[in-house]
């Protein structure tokens, strides 16, 4: 048994990146299924367009300023 990667023999080495690369497949087969359950149908050309208003002013004083 190994301790330290720099000792081990290319076995270890070989098995090592196969397990990542089995992760990666993983986690990538993963991101893929939970795409996958979104709605296709609304596209950017049939979602509504929001125009913005006039400026808002906003504070967190309750205080009146007298000019």
């Amino acid at each position: 048994m190994n301790h330290s990667i720099h000792s081990a023999d290319r076995a270890t080495h070989l098995k090592i990146v196969v397990v990542a690369l089995v992760a990666g497949i993983a986690v990538a087969a993963f991101g893929i299924a939970a795409r996958t359950s979104v709605d296709l149908s609304q596209t950017a050309q049939s979602t509504h367009v929001m125009k913005a208003g006039k400026p808002v002013v906003v504070t967190s004083s309750n205080t009146s300023e007298i000019r």
